[in-house]
């Protein structure tokens, strides 16, 4: 390895960028909010899922499509029963503003990458410092604009941030490290073919 980023990490070909952005379509709708497709048992990996396109995807017309569909499993959640009007608030578009951070901290991860274990550190710094950011657009953006707090203080949502925000970083590095996790193996297994088909008669 010779230092320098891997600028492979975006997928090359545009059936693999295909595949994987229906991939992390399919794992927000699995995820998300409580509809017919919903697996109730795993946290929302929709933080995740920007992440990973940013990293992943080169279109940048993944991001609004992305969020249109998320916009869509909430009011269908919503037209269904399933979830109150407690989320629908004017506070909703806050959301806009923290998927795209996550997605330009995805992007910006893109760069500093390499396929090695000392890339390791750089991830989780990216993680910390984009989860800080989508955590202070989205929860804070609800808490102050919302209306459902009659007094949303700034001492009120700084309270709150050791109670949700750890889960919130938690869920999104345990599906970012799985996503990473299967790419090395499929990374991996295909070098593996690729050697062996070199070296065959």
């Amino acid at each position: 390895m010779n230092g320098k980023s891997n600028s492979t990490l975006a997928l090359a070909s545009a059936r693999d960028q295909w595949v994987i952005g229906l991939a992390l379509a399919a794992l927000m709708v699995a995820t998300r909010g409580q509809h017919f497709a919903s697996v109730d048992a795993l946290p929302s990996a929709s933080w995740a899922v920007f992440f990973l396109a940013g990293a992943l995807l080169r279109p940048m017309w993944a991001l609004p499509v992305l969020f249109v569909l998320a916009t869509a499993l909430d009011l269908g959640s919503y037209a269904a029963g399933t979830i109150t009007d407690w989320c629908l608030s004017p506070a909703y578009w806050a959301l806009a503003f923290a998927y795209a951070s996550l997605w330009l901290g995805g992007h910006v991860y893109r760069g500093l990458h390499m396929d090695a274990w000392r890339t390791l550190p750089r991830l989780a710094l990216v993680l910390v410092a984009t989860a800080s950011v989508a955590y202070l657009l989205s929860k804070g953006g609800y808490w102050f604009f919302s209306g459902r707090y009659p007094d949303p203080t700034l001492e009120g949502f700084i309270a709150r941030i050791p109670t949700y925000y750890p889960r919130a970083l938690g869920t999104l590095a345990g599906y970012v490290g799985a996503a990473f996790a299967l790419r090395a193996l499929w990374r991996g297994a295909t070098l593996g073919t690729r050697r062996t088909e070199e070296v065959a008669p």
